[in-house]
């Protein structure tokens, strides 16, 4: 079995959660059940899909995950560029956050590149 807490992918992606919640805390209350949720669904998606995959037997199944977990990164960037031009983000905490899940990307790339 894998673990994942050792792996750069991960580490990057629980920090990118911690940093989605903290600035999804100011979008408005009447997004709470939309945008606001599906942004943390997606930033959640990420390190439960490289958790899960880390826990399958065939590599197959652990690749499967991991491109789950990247595509889940790509979504939450477009989220947040939604925000963003809904007001919701400044320009600072987009690029911050962005700039985060930019590397979780480019992390779950290279360590799905590795497996191939």
């Amino acid at each position: 079995m894998r673990d994942h807490r050792k792996l750069e992918a991960f580490q990057l992606a629980d920090d990118l959660v911690l940093s989605v919640y903290a600035v999804t805390k100011a979008f408005p209350t009447d997004e709470r059940f939309s945008l606001t949720s599906q942004v943390r669904r997606a930033a959640i998606s990420i390190g439960a899909n490289i958790v899960e995959g880390s826990a399958r037997d065939s590599k197959a199944e652990y690749t499967r995950f991991l491109g789950i977990a990247f595509a889940a990164a790509r979504e939450l960037q477009y989220e947040l560029s939604i925000a963003v031009r809904l007001g919701y983000l400044t320009d600072e905490q987009h690029r911050r956050v962005d700039l985060q899940a930019a590397r979780t990307c480019s992390a779950l790339h290279g360590l799905i590149k590795s497996l191939w």
